[in-house]
């Protein structure tokens, strides 16, 4: 088995299904479409509690598998963890690229 399939095996073995949320259109309620993704979400312990981190932000590491259709996520996205929608403050697609392959987005998300 090679580093990137250990690395989608942990993200599946350890992690949840939560789904990314895009709104599209005016109106109330505005159309929105839904895409799963297998994720780990983690919450933040106090000590990087700094700049825009805040209490109750959780850091979520979704693989990309299939979002590759929606792709690049912004913060007008949303992401839904354990039914809760949480507005995602930054994405992070660099730190979780192998030998230039993007396998997972780093989320911070709160909300």
């Amino acid at each position: 088995m090679s580093f990137l399939d250990d690395h989608r095996a942990e993200i599946v073995d350890g992690g949840e299904e939560i789904l990314v949320r895009r709104f599209t259109g005016t109106g109330s309620p505005r159309p929105k479409t839904d895409t799963a993704t297998m994720a780990r979400v983690r919450g933040y312990q106090p000590d990087p509690l700094v700049g825009s981190i805040v209490q109750g932000d959780v850091r979520i590491i979704a693989l990309v598998d299939t979002l590759s259709a929606i792709l690049p996520l912004t913060t007008a996205d949303k992401v839904v963890v354990r039914g809760k929608e949480l507005a995602i403050k930054a994405v992070d697609a660099n730190t979780r690229r192998i030998g230039g392959t993007l396998i997972a987005l780093e989320i911070q998300a709160g909300g």
